[in-house]
């Protein structure tokens, strides 16, 4: 194998090497002889085997056998400095260029055995059923051609309005009375040709009206509207698939986002059911809330955090870079705190009819 260096300084200190990576911290190794330092300046040079770098190291006066060198790349390796060179790219040049943003972003998280070129395939290979492409679903779909996903499937019944253009990006005004769904396909297939893209205008008023879309499908994302319980069902819809499912959402002043991992986390439903029943104030306040009429105040600003939100959660299911962190979470973004995150955990239900349609999933022992 041949190791690469990533994007890091350092410094000698004394009898100790100071090297940053990440601006947000620095590692402080102790180097007495200068080894570390000879070795992170032959890898700048160039990309070595183990071999090689023995080989290179002996000019500089340093007497380390191949097993050694290999030791020192390890450490280096278990600190996030080195990586699989050729793991860093993508097989086509113009690839390479597209998606130069998005493999600098996985350079953070390779390593000798996670290569950035396979995180960015995985993208590459996914296709992701999105529901809705209104206020966040709309900047949620520009979020995933940016970052590469293969293939989408785009579900809205909606038409353009000129009301929608304060948050809604992706439509103009030449659209306005024509389809959603259409619009937001053409959007794709002008931005990036070699995206695969699907509009589905359809109303979903219950689980099997999505049942022939999760066919293939790796990942629900987006928010349904029109019907209190639309999520619900397209929740029931995911966990029968066992397909994961990313949802957010806003009222007047939070922001919201949850997924859903069929089998492995407590899903929708169980949060539905942990709801107060009753004629007490709590138990009222949350059927208020659940029939309200609103008039959509939802901004342009706060439209594309929802959908940034959900798009790094897809992204984090899709290619495993790091795991999700809404898994099993329902995480709330309230304005009038600044923005600030609070995770509550979805109950989870044992007695939940919903999470019991959930195929088996590897290493479950059920």
């Amino acid at each position: 194998m041949r190791v690469a260096l990533k994007e890091c300084e350092w410094q000698t200190i004394g009898e100790d090497l100071l090297v940053i990576f990440d601006a947000r911290e620095a590692m402080t190794l102790g180097d007495p002889e200068g080894q570390v330092a000879a070795l992170l300046s032959e890898l700048r040079e160039a990309p070595r085997t183990a071999a090689e770098l023995s080989v290179a190291l002996a000019g500089r006066g340093f007497r380390l056998s191949k097993e050694d060198v290999g030791r020192g790349l390890a450490g280096l390796d278990s600190l996030g400095l080195v990586e699989d060179a050729d793991g860093r790219a993508l097989d086509d040049p113009q690839e390479n260029e597209r998606h130069f943003s998005n493999l600098s972003f996985y350079g953070t998280y390779s390593a000798l055995d996670r290569h950035r070129g396979a995180f960015q395939r995985s993208m590459r290979e996914a296709h992701v059923l999105v529901l809705g492409v209104g206020g966040g679903g709309s900047s949620l779909v520009q979020c995933l051609a940016g970052l590469g996903v293969g293939e989408m499937t785009l579900v809205d019944q909606d038409r353009v309005e000129s009301r929608n253009f304060a948050r809604q990006f992706l439509y103009h005004h030449a659209d306005i009375g024509l389809s959603k769904a259409e619009r937001a396909a053409a959007w794709v297939r002008e931005y990036d040709p070699a995206i695969k893209v699907h509009p589905v205008d359809r109303w979903v008023s219950a689980p099997e009206d999505l049942a022939d879309l999760v066919q293939g499908v790796d990942l629900i994302a987006g928010g349904l509207d029109g019907h209190p319980h639309a999520n619900l069902w397209a929740n029931e819809a995911a966990v029968r698939a066992g397909i994961p499912y990313v949802l957010g959402g806003a009222n007047r002043s939070q922001l919201m986002y949850l997924s859903v991992d069929p089998g492995r986390t407590a899903c929708l439903a169980c949060d539905y059911a942990d709801r107060p029943v009753g004629d007490d104030p709590e138990a009222v306040a949350y059927r208020i809330v659940e029939n309200m009429k609103l008039s959509n105040p939802l901004t342009g600003p706060m439209a594309m955090q929802v959908g940034s939100l959900l798009a790094l959660e897809a992204q984090r299911y899709l290619t495993g870079f790091e795991p999700p962190r809404a898994a099993g979470y329902r995480v709330t973004l309230d304005l009038r705190e600044g923005l600030t995150p609070e995770w509550r955990p979805l109950p989870a239900n044992p007695e939940c009819q919903v999470c019991r349609l959930a195929p088996p999933r590897e290493g479950d022992r059920r």
